[in-house]
């Protein structure tokens, strides 16, 4: 008899099957900042090939994310309209595609190869725009409330996990067999993940290795299970075009949108001009410069991890949602100023012990998306993902051309420093001054 109680207690135990989804986001996302840095890790080899100087490579660098920004409400309409699962798999099969054709521009004249690899980056931007909406669904569908802050956080810092394992590959190839293999590489197997994210990837109430104890303890804590069924889609009372409007008017959407726009530009320094200016300004070869690169990365994963750990245990411990997504934030973007420390030390060691602590602290702050998940109108979380992420990637668009500018005038990388911390210490200000109380958004039906 006993021993029956305890086979029944055992099956009550409450299964993980969320943390496996999170594994696969952070996968994805991985290869996701991967693409986006191939550039990056190629481009000065390709600077030299191609032609191509530091105002025209800031432009090329830009083309992602000019596509990135535009493909966001759409990409985020996609969304809600077909689930995450589908449109996910189609956006990472077809950006891995256009990475791998990257490969083949300097089959191209000069000036069309440069057309060709401004069209291939825009095309890739343009496929990778519902990647991280649809992480932020996936995480409100999977995770509660008191979770999210670090499931959040470890698919994020896989942004910098990327650079760790895929930089010093990259450099490596460049090195050894050239650029063009940097784009064969990540393009491959790029395609083959996609076919895993079909496997792996299912709804909350449909995955048949959950059980019951596990579905309930998510619900309760606010988890969107029926997000993607079918039968369980809400219908918005309200057109598309007037939520939009009402999320413009809220303050606290606005303050959010500013702060992640700031929080972005340290992001695109790091997976555009930071190899770069290792080589250029640091005198690093490309293939040191791609292992070292990696420093600050492992430094701003542990960064992202930890903020959210410490986000979830402040929740759990009483203290308001809003203080405890801002206190991590605020925290992190003010060690990501020291980077500005950078100017004044002619030490290789003393750069990377720098860009290691900022790179640290911008990875502590990146709660970007554990606040869109918390705000975000039940109805519309795709497309409010995709408002969020276009005002935040506009700084993709923003900051490559600016410091490339900056380089060109100043003919170093001081003043891109300084523009790079500035916009940390703005991030400060947008989230302690414009967002208020963090909440989640009520639409209002007219």
């Amino acid at each position: 008899m006993e021993s029956v109680n305890t086979m029944a207690l055992d099956a009550e135990k409450r299964t993980n099957v969320r943390y496996w989804i999170v594994v696969m986001l952070f996968i994805v996302t991985a290869f996701n900042y991967g693409d986006r840095a191939t550039l990056s890790i190629a481009g000065a080899s390709m600077t030299k090939d191609l032609g191509l100087d530091s105002v025209g490579m800031g432009y090329v660098f830009s083309a992602f994310s000019w596509a990135y920004v535009i493909g966001q409400i759409p990409g985020g309409w996609l969304l809600d309209k077909f689930g995450s699962k589908k449109v996910y798999f189609f956006s990472i099969l077809t950006w891995s595609i256009f990475t791998l054709l990257q490969g083949f521009v300097d089959m191209f004249s000069m000036a069309n190869a440069i057309i060709a690899l401004f069209v291939l980056r825009f095309m890739v931007g343009l496929c990778e725009s519902p990647s991280f909406p649809g992480n932020s669904r996936i995480v409100a569908a999977w995770f509660p409330a008191q979770e999210r802050g670090t499931a959040v956080s470890i698919f994020n810092s896989a942004q910098y996990f990327a650079t760790v394992i895929f930089a010093p590959i990259m450099g490596w190839l460049t090195h050894a067999v050239g650029w063009s293999h940097v784009f064969f590489f990540m393009g491959g197997l790029g395609i083959l993940l996609s076919f895993v994210w079909l496997k792996v990837i299912k709804n909350p109430t449909e995955h048949p290795s959950m059980n019951r104890a596990e579905l309930e303890y998510i619900e309760q804590g606010g988890a969107l299970t029926n997000m993607d069924h079918q039968g369980a889609k809400s219908q918005l009372a309200i057109s598309k075009w007037d939520a939009i409007k009402q999320l413009m008017k809220s303050r606290m959407m606005v303050g959010i949108y500013l702060g992640q726009y700031c929080i972005n530009a340290l992001t695109y320094f790091f997976i555009t001009w930071f190899p770069v200016y290792l080589v250029q300004e640091r005198g690093m070869s490309i293939l040191k410069a791609g292992f070292i690169a990696s420093i600050p990365a492992i430094c701003g994963f542990t960064g992202g991890v930890l903020g959210g750990i410490i986000s979830d245990f402040m929740l759990r411990r009483g203290y308001s949602l809003t203080l405890s997504r801002k206190t991590p934030i605020v925290l992190g973007m003010m060690l990501s100023m020291s980077m500005v420390i950078c100017n004044y030390v002619d030490s290789e060691i003393m750069v990377i012990v720098v860009m290691a602590a900022a790179f640290f602290g911008k990875g502590v702050g990146a709660l970007g998306w554990a606040v869109m998940a918390d705000t975000a109108p039940k109805e519309i979380s795709g497309l409010s993902g995709g408002l969020f992420n276009m005002f935040g990637n506009i700084s993709g668009i923003v900051t490559p051309i600016a410091i490339g500018y900056i380089i060109k005038s100043t003919g170093s990388f001081n003043g891109a420093l300084v523009y790079v911390g500035l916009h940390a210490l703005l991030a400060i200000i947008s989230f302690v001054f414009i967002v208020g109380t963090i909440k989640r958004i009520e639409l209002k039906t007219a």
